[in-house]
């Protein structure tokens, strides 16, 4: 069974969409719908922005929502999908994708969430760390031990896990995990502490706006970052994503429960082909591929 995979913040470049928007009418009306919702021509940063331009929060998470539905969308009859899933900023798109929500409801919570993002990020000085080669529950346990608030915020596969928190809690962490012998950390160069209680404010707002837009049973089930479970009642997926921007991302998990339910091939829907890595790292015998459209 086929399940397909839509990707977050990070995998956005300069140029992205421009080629469905020359060669697809369906894709160019719904860029130049995109525009007019967002009041501001997006699309020209996605064809034409710089590396600094399409990393701001405010323009990174639509740009790669529109990216990834638009692709699902000019697919057509050959996106057929048995499940889906994406991480983080991707569940939005995956959630579009499989019609839970309008294409203009999703880009409008997408639009909300990057701008109160970045409106929390503010508030608090916060950062986050990729760990890698460290089993999670000695992160689990190190962050534990730190006063500041830092947690375990992306299971992304075996071996890799990102923590999140106050640039002292990550800060901490970091040292602690140095002194009991790990070394491959990285900082991450991103503006907060996603998916911590750092990203509370946020969520407060975020869920005002969730909870007053329609969603649909979706074509397929959706395997949700709070839970890594299938999900298809419209309710239920309300309230897993108004958690999701202060909650682990489960992605490791959800990969895990995928292939435990039968799915065997993995479709990369949008930019970039990080999914697909992570998934092999959980399971190298797995089917992975890019989107054709």
């Amino acid at each position: 069974m086929k399940a397909y995979l839509f990707p977050g913040q990070g995998a956005q470049f300069s140029g992205m969409g421009k080629d469905m928007f020359d060669k697809s009418e369906l894709a160019r009306d719904l860029f130049e719908k995109a525009n007019i919702i967002l009041g501001f021509n997006i699309t020209k940063i996605m064809f034409e922005g710089t590396e600094d331009e399409l990393k701001q929060t405010n323009i990174t998470q639509p740009a790669i929502f529109l990216h990834s539905v638009i692709m699902a969308a000019v697919m057509g009859g050959t996106f057929i999908p048995q499940a889906v899933a994406g991480h983080s900023l991707g569940e939005f798109s995956a959630l579009v994708a499989a019609k839970a929500m309008s294409f203009e409801d999703g880009l409008v919570l997408v639009s909300k969430r990057a701008q109160l993002m970045q409106k929390a990020c503010l508030l608090t000085p916060s950062t986050m760390a990729a760990v890698l080669n460290v089993d999670d529950k000695i992160v689990e346990e190190i962050c534990s031990r730190v006063d500041d608030i830092v947690i375990p915020a992306n299971y992304n596969s075996p071996g890799q896990i990102v923590i999140s928190g106050t640039i002292n809690g990550v800060e901490t962490a970091i040292k602690l995990l140095n002194e009991a012998g790990y070394r491959r950390i990285l900082p991450l160069k991103v503006g907060g502490a996603f998916h911590s209680p750092l990203m509370q404010p946020a969520s407060d707002e975020l869920q005002k706006a969730i909870l007053n837009t329609k969603f649909d049973t979706p074509v397929c089930p959706v395997y949700q970052n709070v839970s890594a479970e299938a999900v298809s009642n419209p309710e239920l997926i309300k309230s897993n994503l108004v958690l999701q921007l202060t909650s682990p991302v489960l992605w490791k998990q959800s990969v895990q429960n995928m292939l435990n339910d039968g799915y065997t091939e993995f479709i990369e829907v949008g930019p970039g082909t990080a999914l697909q890595g992570l998934v092999k790292k959980t399971d190298a015998s797995a089917i992975v591929s890019s989107a054709i459209y």
